[in-house]
């Protein structure tokens, strides 16, 4: 009696799983506790710029050099980089902090890479940093990193940053607005 009784209440859980699962509803997605626009510049160095270049390019293949991104899509190179952050597009504008960290071109076939960096603040608004890592498809219009952790006002926070192209000038200079996203805030 008692296993009877106790496979109708598991039948009757697994039921009301199901009908749930099947009822077609969206999960809600968590809002952000914290989240910031800003754009960082960055100014490749190109062996002619080394006043204005805020990124180098630190390791190359064996048919490239560093002072051009290797042929074909780039496959090969490292690039370290110290580029301003601004709260608008404008280069000129009072940086709030840095974006220091590195990019490598990760694949032969297509023009990708993968980054792992951090925001390091500055202002009186913002203090610590935010740390992010993960694959950019440079050539999709936006792309999510992962924000893995942070320090100061940013302690332990997760989140995503989704890039998008800003500006984009040859191998010389883009701009990447990052819409940053914090799901875990302390």
């Amino acid at each position: 009696m008692a296993a009877t009784e106790l496979i109708s209440a598991l039948l009757l859980f697994l039921l009301i799983c199901s009908s749930d699962i099947s009822s077609g509803e969206k999960t809600r997605r968590p809002q952000p506790c914290k989240r910031l626009v800003l754009y960082f510049h960055d100014i490749l160095y190109n062996g002619k710029n080394a006043q204005n270049a805020t990124s180098a390019i630190v390791a190359s293949p064996a048919w490239g050099d560093k002072t051009t991104l290797a042929a074909p899509n780039r496959f090969g190179d490292v690039v370290v980089f110290d580029d301003p952050i601004t709260l608008d597009n404008n280069f000129r504008s009072a940086p709030v902090g840095r974006a220091q960290g590195f990019y490598l071109y990760d694949k032969k076939e297509v023009l990708t890479a993968w980054f792992g960096f951090s925001f390091v603040f500055n202002s009186t608004r913002l203090k610590g940093a935010i740390n992010f890592a993960g694959a950019d498809d440079i050539m999709k219009n936006t792309r999510d990193l992962s924000v893995v952790g942070g320090t100061g006002d940013f302690f332990m926070t997760r989140g995503l940053a989704t890039l998008t192209t800003d500006a984009f000038e040859d191998d010389r200079y883009f701009r990447l607005r990052v819409d940053v996203k914090l799901y875990e805030c302390f």
